[in-house]
Formats: C-alpha cells, sequence, structure tokens
C-alpha cells in the first residue's frame, strides 16, 4: 500500500460522481446541462485565474518594478528579483492559495483556526490593506489626470507649456525634456521639498482622488464586481437573470460578470498597447545600447544591503502577500491546482515587468542621445525651418556661429530674446534636453508616467493611443484598489454582525476615510510622502505579517500536520518539497529581509526621497529628516535634470 509521501498532487482522487452517471445512463438534457455546467466551470476557473494576474500586474509591476530596477542598476535588481521569486515568492503565494482552499474562510478566521492566538494576524492585513489603499487610489488619480489630458489634439506633455502667472513659457523646460517637465510641474506641481506645501492642495489631484473614491463607492454600494471575487454569495434571482436558465448553472453559481469582462479586456488592451510601445521603441536611436544596459549584472552591487531589501520588498508587494486578498481570492475559487496558479502568475508578473522596463530603459537612453548639443542642433534645425515657412520672424534666427558653441550659451541666446519672441522659440523647441546629461535622468515612481508619455508621443495619432493606455491603467487601478477593499470589507462583515446588518455603512466609512486619509497625498510634497510610504512603510510591514504567517503555518500549526490535513479534507497531499521550503527556504528569508529593513532604518544617514528642485532645475535626493551637519540636497546624485 502506497504511504502518503508517495501521493503526489497530480494524483489526486477524483470528486463524487453526480446521481445521474451513478444510474448508468444520462439523458441529452442532462448530458447537455453538466457540459454547459462544465464549460461555464472552465470558464469561471479561466476568468479567476486571469482576475489573480490582473491584481498582480496592477499591483507594482506597471509603476513601481521599473524605477526600482532603474535605481539598482538594472540587471543586478533583474537577476536578485527573479533569484528569491523562486526561493520564497512562488511557494508564500502557493502557501496562501492553498489555505484559502482548504478552510473556506476569510483572512481574519483563518489564522483563528490555525492558532487562535495569532488571530491578530488578519486584523494586521486589513492595516496594511488600508496603508496601501490610501497612496495606490494616487496612482490612479494621476493615471486619471494623464487621461484627460489624452483628450487634447496635441499633447500638452509634448511641448513646454506656459507659465501661468506670467503667460510665458518657462525657460527651464529647454533644460528639461517636456515630459519630466509636465510630470513634475503640471501634474504634481511639486515643492522643493517634503517639508513645503503639505498644507496646500492640488486642486486637480484632489478632484482626482475624489473622483476614484466615488468611483469605489459606487461599486461597493451597488455590489458589481470590477475585481476577482465577491464578499457575499450571488443571490439566485440574480443568478436566473445572468446565467442560462439552467437549474445546476443556478446553484453552482458560475457566470462571467460584464464588468469582470471589461478588466480583462483592459489587460490584454494594456498588453496590445505596450507591444506596440516595444516594437516602435525599438527603432529609436541607442535602443540596442539601453537593452545591454538593462541586463548587465554587476556582481559587486550583490553586496548592497539595499539592494537585497528593495528586491525582497517588491516580490513580498507585487504578490500581494499578507494582503489577506489571495486567502480571500482562493476561498471562492474552485479548482486544485494552486501550484500551476502561484506559478502562471509570478511568470505573467515577471514577463510583464520586463516588458515594461525595457520600453523605460528605451526611452531614458533616447533622452541621453539626444541631449546636449545633438539636442541644440535638433532646435536651430526647426527654428531655420520654421523661419522659411513664416511661421516665425527673421528676429528669431539663431547666430551663424551657435553651433560652436557650448550649449548653455543657446540657453543664453533665448533669455537674451525679447519676451514676445522667447515663448515661441521655447514652444517649438524639440522635447530634449540641453543640457548635457551625465548620470542618471529621473528616478521615482513618475519615471513610468514621463517614459511613456514619451513612447506614446512617437506614435500617429498620438492622441487615441494615450486614451487607450491610461484608460487601460484606470480600470486595472481601480479594479487593483477594490481588490484591496475587499479585504477589508469581507472579513469585517463576517466578523461584526453590525456591519453584516448595514453593509452599506461599512462601504461610506471606508470610502470617506479612504478619501481624507487620501488628501495629504495631493499636496505639493504629497508625491514625497507617497515615495516614503512605499519604500520604507508598507514593505516592512508586509515582510513582518508574512513571517508570522509563514511561523505560524510550518512551524506552530506544524508542516507535517498540514499536509495530513489537506489530504484527509482535500483527497491530494501536498509536496514535500514545499514543506520543505516554507521551513527552512522562506522564514530564514524573511528573517534577514526584516533584519536588513532594520538596519536601513537605524543607520546613521536618514532615508532619502527624490525632489525636484525648480529653480536649479535639478532632481536631488533629499533627507527625509533634518539631521545636524547634513545640508539640505545633499547626494552626490544631485543630477542636472534632464
Amino acid at each position: 500500500m502506497e504511504s502518503l509521501e508517495e501521493i503526489s498532487e497530480e494524483e489526486a482522487p477524483k470528486g463524487p460522481r453526480t446521481s445521474s452517471f451513478l444510474s448508468g445512463k444520462l439523458t441529452a438534457k442532462e448530458i447537455l446541462a453538466t457540459k454547459t455546467q462544465n464549460y461555464f466551470a472552465e470558464t469561471k476557473r479561466t476568468e479567476d485565474i486571469l482576475m489573480q494576474v490582473a491584481f498582480s500586474i496592477g499591483l507594482g509591476s506597471i509603476w513601481r518594478f521599473p524605477y526600482l530596477c532603474q535605481r539598482n542598476g538594472g540587471g543586478s535588481f533583474i537577476l536578485m528579483y527573479f533569484f528569491m521569486l523562486l526561493s520564497f515568492g512562488i511557494p508564500l503565494l502557493y502557501m496562501e492559495m492553498i489555505m484559502g482552499h482548504w478552510l473556506r474562510v476569510d483572512n481574519i478566521r483563518v489564522w483563528k483556526q490555525l492558532v487562535p492566538w495569532l488571530g491578530g494576524i488578519g486584523y494586521a492585513s486589513i492595516l496594511v490593506c488600508i496603508l496601501m489603499s490610501l497612496y495606490n487610489s494616487v496612482i490612479i488619480t494621476w493615471s486619471l489626470s494623464y487621461l484627460a489630458n489624452s483628450f487634447d489634439n496635441s499633447l500638452p506633455w509634448n511641448q513646454c507649456p506656459l507659465v501661468k502667472t506670467t503667460n510665458v513659457t518657462d525657460l527651464s523646460c529647454l533644460r528639461t525634456v517636456s515630459h519630466q517637465y509636465f510630470w513634475y510641474h503640471t501634474t504634481l506641481s511639486a515643492s522643493g521639498h517634503i517639508e513645503e506645501g503639505v498644507d496646500a492642495l492640488v486642486l486637480h489631484l484632489t478632484l482626482g482622488i475624489f473622483a476614484a473614491w466615488f468611483l469605489l463607492f459606487l461599486t461597493m454600494i451597488t455590489g458589481l464586481k470590477i475585481s476577482m471575487q465577491a464578499c457575499r454569495p450571488v443571490l439566485p434571482v440574480m443568478l436566473a437573470s445572468a446565467c442560462p436558465s439552467s437549474p445546476l448553472l443556478l446553484t453552482s453559481g458560475f457566470c462571467l460578470d460584464p464588468p469582470g469582462q471589461i478588466l480583462i479586456f483592459s489587460v490584454f488592451l494594456l498588453y496590445i498597447v505596450l507591444l506596440c510601445f516595444l516594437i516602435r521603441s525599438l527603432f529609436l536611436e541607442g535602443a540596442v545600447a539601453s537593452l545591454r544596459r538593462m541586463v548587465t549584472t554587476e556582481l559587486s552591487s550583490w553586496a548592497s544591503l539595499d539592494l537585497w531589501r528593495q528586491a525582497g520588498g517588491h516580490v513580498v508587494y507585487s504578490l500581494g502577500l499578507g494582503l489577506g486578498t489571495t486567502i480571500n481570492f482562493s476561498s471562492k475559487a474552485g479548482g486544485n491546482s494552486y501550484i500551476q496558479v502561484a506559478s502562471l502568475v509570478a511568470l505573467v508578473n515577471l514577463v510583464t515587468s520586463l516588458l515594461l522596463t525595457s520600453i523605460i530603459f528605451i526611452v531614458l537612453e533616447f533622452w541621453a542621445t539626444t541631449s546636449g548639443h545633438t539636442c541644440v542642433e535638433k532646435s536651430v534645425s526647426k527654428l531655420i525651418s520654421l523661419i522659411k515657412k513664416g511661421v516665425l520672424p527673421q528676429d528669431a534666427k539663431p547666430p551663424e556661429d551657435i553651433l560652436l558653441l557650448p550649449a548653455l550659451d543657446y540657453l543664453d541666446w533665448i533669455s537674451n530674446l525679447p519676451q514676445h519672441l522667447q515663448y515661441p522659440v521655447i514652444h517649438f523647441s524639440p522635447s530634449c534636453s540641453i543640457m548635457t546629461q551625465k548620470d542618471k535622468f529621473m528616478e521615482g515612481p513618475g519615471l513610468a508616467f514621463a517614459a511613456f508619455s514619451q513612447a506614446i508621443s512617437l506614435f500617429p495619432g498620438a492622441s487615441l493611443w494615450a486614451i487607450l493606455f491610461f484608460l487601460a491603467l484606470v480600470i486595472m487601478g481601480l479594479s487593483t484598489l477594490m481588490s484591496i477593499l475587499e479585504g477589508i470589507v469581507c472579513p469585517l462583515q463576517t466578523s461584526f454582525s453590525l456591519f453584516r446588518r448595514y453593509p452599506k455603512l461599512l462601504s461610506v466609512l471606508i470610502c470617506l476615510g479612504g478619501f481624507l486619509g487620501s488628501l495629504v497625498f495631493t499636496s505639493h510634497a504629497g508625491s514625497y510622502i507617497m515615495s516614503l510610504f512605499d519604500d520604507c512603510l508598507v514593505p516592512l510591514t508586509l515582510i513582518v505579517i508574512v513571517a508570522f504567517q509563514n511561523v505560524a503555518l510550518a512551524w506552530i500549526y506544524g508542516a507535517r500536520r498540514f499536509r495530513e490535513e489537506m489530504f484527509s479534507k482535500l483527497g491530494h497531499l501536498l509536496w514535500s518539497f514545499f514543506t520543505f521550503l516554507w521551513r527552512y527556504v522562506t522564514l530564514p528569508g524573511l528573517l534577514a529581509l526584516f533584519t536588513i529593513c532594520l538596519t536601513q532604518l537605524h543607520r546613521r544617514v536618514p532615508s532619502y526621497y527624490i525632489a525636484w528642485n525648480s529653480s536649479m532645475c535639478k532632481w536631488l535626493l533629499q533627507p527625509d529628516l533634518k539631521s545636524p551637519g547634513k545640508g539640505r540636497g545633499r547626494s552626490s546624485q544631485a543630477l542636472p535634470c534632464v
């Protein structure tokens, strides 16, 4: 007789057959109903997988992975991320999936059942969901801002805008590409330091944050399901109107909701647009060099503790570990092949991140190759062409020897022009940097927005491409945030009778509190506060929660006992390889990451955020705390703006 250790997950015994099968014969109607039910079951399972993939992509692949990769040297970060994804990312994701599938309860009750005195893990997950929902709503606001500007025939980030106070164009825009200028000046209205502008809100960002939370509120109170799971089972009456008229289908509840289809469509639309961006970007100057730089790995950089911290933190963040959403999702989903699902989610997450990062690295290299003297040549050539066409007067003609002079002399010539000539000269100048670039161009969460706005401008009919791209980002952002909110709403509704009796009350409290709490991120210093939240607070909190989960399951409840329970209740046994990883690989890795995070927080040098200096046209690494003997803007990477 085979031992339990010899039974693999693929050898799981099949579930009990229906009474119709046992009777030996099926009527044509029963056969049709069974086939239809199986079809909808498979369709539902496919939708659940796509929802999980979309949640993972929206959580960090689009905006977070590229700037972390660019900050940490490209290939070194990619290799480190891949190593951590295999060593503890996939095993921990599989752990959360299989626990939700086994116990079929929310992320609060699952820990109360396993280890009652560690039931606070579920409430800690709700706390981190609240924190993530606050600053993820700001990312939706940024996407809404770009989407609103995409309806202009001439995209506003393609040229230097007017300064509102003087109705002329800011000369500092020529020291940078207009896409980065648009990000810092128009979208964020960023202050120079985190201490400045916290008490003043940016109007269009405030309206955007209100619109985001109002949409989420409408979604919650009307019961629409735009994300990957619903808190409560769908009523038979609703199923009767949405699903085919079959008793089997009415009891199974397998039917695709239209908003879910919209989300899946937005995912495929996003991939189509990104592939088009990549193909077009490959024809840009310096594309091959940028891809080579992206995959170049320096093994010496592995000695950096900050690289380990950011790579490990992003693995936990991007897969949604510790949030409770995976447990909630798995408790509602069907199927048993969670190893394949976890691997697929991680693989798609990695491929999407690499696709996005490739485009951004190509754009950064394009900015580098078109800046400095090359940019002056393009500007002079365009000005002469416009003068010949009669668009500009002869007084705007550059000096004959301007190309023989340093690039900064071109800026001096423009600054000495009469004011009525400065605006058209600057406005019609190409989107490139007069300043010579010596190092990295841009860092921080806004890198993806600035780079993709450049990629969009390379296409004919750029407004349409911009609308499609940023609309897909908005839909995915709303779905991701809705999934995070479900990690708050569902457990609280099942744990507190007041919220079960008045479900809309909880929606009002969450959305109102989320809107008020998010307002700090819409201030002039909001992007800096959001950056510190994202870099220091949330990854550390998630690592602590996942470490407690790992300890609770693998050591307190017991990995061997868990395998036996899985076999007795679900009919199949976990691979012993995963229980080994949970006990001897993932837990030491999480504890090591936690130690590194604490070391970085308590180091003598304070943490830094990336700030924009509009007067000097530079981005600087600013300390988030004032410390004696250290001046503001202390950094060897105080770079000329691009």
